[in-house]
């Protein structure tokens, strides 16, 4: 199960321009769960970009969202149950 704050860390790289001061264990977390990769091109400066998997979660995120943009607890637990 993701974690609010590695929730957040997937939404700044899916927005991010540029390599961000992220925090590397939730980096960490989300690089094993194959929701994001590092560009190895952009050394040293490594940037963060969504993985097909990452988008795709992030979709559904959206599509559970409700029409005062907040996501019920019950929905975040079936969404990570599919991570």
């Amino acid at each position: 199960m993701l974690s609010p704050h590695e929730f957040a860390t997937l939404i700044l790289i899916k927005d991010a321009r540029q390599p961000a001061d992220l925090d590397q264990a939730d980096l960490r977390t989300l690089l094993d769960r194959q929701l994001v990769e590092l560009d190895e091109h952009a050394a040293p400066n490594r940037l963060a970009r969504l993985t097909d998997r990452g988008r795709a979660l992030l979709a559904r995120l959206r599509a559970l969202r409700g029409p005062d943009e907040s996501v019920p607890h019950a929905s975040v637990q079936a969404l990570n149950a599919g991570a």
